[in-house]
């Protein structure tokens, strides 16, 4: 034991330990102490990742990204809402991910987030599209060679 232990903080002291070490355990967190986090990702294969984003303090709200490791393309939506403002209340999660499954179990050339955003439309809520200039934890623990010039995720310690 003593023998490991010297070997991880020698790998540590000369930059040896791998970016790659890090898996999607490491990528569930709380954001927003005791009341919102990110968790259950996912990898969807062909560099496309997914997970879950929660809020749960006086209301709740369940909403999902889905990305596009290569260039970046992010497609977000809520699938839960209650308590959250003036709006009515619902929850369509199941729903919501059986359209995502859908797409998923064909062919990848015909799952793009705006054929899939238009199946969620009527559905999630909140639904978009956009382009990280970042690099999200579970693209780095599972793709990191899609990285090309996002900023490189650097797990916080």
């Amino acid at each position: 034991m003593k023998r490991l232990l010297h070997i991880v903080c020698v790998c540590m002291a000369f930059g040896t330990v791998d970016a790659a070490a890090l898996t999607l355990a490491d990528c569930e967190r709380t954001t927003h102490i005791s009341h919102g986090g990110e968790a259950d990702h996912r990898d969807l294969g062909d560099a496309r990742v997914m997970w879950r984003d929660w809020w749960s303090q006086e209301g709740s709200a369940t909403s999902f990204s889905i990305v596009d490791c290569g260039p970046g393309a992010v497609l977000t939506f809520l699938s839960q809402e209650e308590n959250m403002g003036a709006r009515l209340p619902f929850d369509r999660t199941d729903k919501a991910l059986a359209i995502i499954a859908r797409h998923e179990d064909g062919a990848r050339a015909f799952a793009t987030f705006d054929r899939i955003a238009a199946d969620l439309n009527g559905i999630a809520r909140d639904i978009t599209i956009t382009i990280l200039d970042a690099e999200p934890c579970a693209c780095a623990a599972l793709y990191p060679e899609a990285r090309g010039d996002k900023t490189e995720f650097k797990l916080a310690g």
